[in-house]
């Protein structure tokens, strides 16, 4: 498992909790989260509870004032500890939701989808294998999003609007 540091204020201060895995409601814990640091693992982090709104990739390190790093406005309110995995990695993505329109299945990272594959994003997705990260601009740029194994028939469904995925990378042993 991983571990996390979580505090209240920026800077390492105030109050502290520490987390070994998924945490859906941080307000049991801590009013309000500004900085942490992250001992062993990767996390995603969210400013919504139950891993909604704007997400962030955490790996081993200090974020003493992640609001201004990641741009935003809001603190902490929940996390989802990302396993290690070694193995191949596998993911169908598709065109439009329910698996629907061109497939197309990636096994490395992908920095532009549209240039690579002449895909303008993509609408739902099949991880088979592997932990993966999605852009919504290509270049590994913008909102990212965490996907596990699993099926995601409709993006739309899951809260994201008329999100297109347009980068993917795969969530690597070496980052922990």
């Amino acid at each position: 498992m991983g571990r996390v540091t979580f505090y209240e204020d920026r800077n390492f201060m105030g109050r502290s909790w520490d987390c070994m895995g998924d945490c859906s409601d941080m307000h049991s814990y801590m009013s309000r989260c500004h900085s942490c640091r992250v001992h062993s693992g990767c996390f995603m982090v969210y400013d919504g509870m139950n891993y909604m709104g704007n997400s962030y990739f955490m790996r081993r390190g200090e974020y003493g004032d992640y609001m201004n790093m990641f741009g935003w406005n809001n603190c902490i309110r929940s996390c989802r500890y990302i396993p290690m995995y070694r193995g191949n990695y596998r993911m169908r993505v598709y065109d439009r939701n329910n698996f629907g329109g061109q497939m197309y299945e990636f096994m490395d990272d992908c920095d532009n989808c549209m240039d690579r594959y002449r895909m303008n994003g993509c609408m739902s997705c099949h991880v088979m294998d592997g932990h993966w990260l999605m852009y919504e601009q290509p270049h590994y740029r913008g909102r990212m999003w965490y996907f596990g194994p699993g099926e995601y028939r409709n993006f739309m469904n899951m809260g994201w609007g008329n999100m297109r995925f347009m980068s993917m990378r795969r969530v690597m042993d070496s980052w922990y």
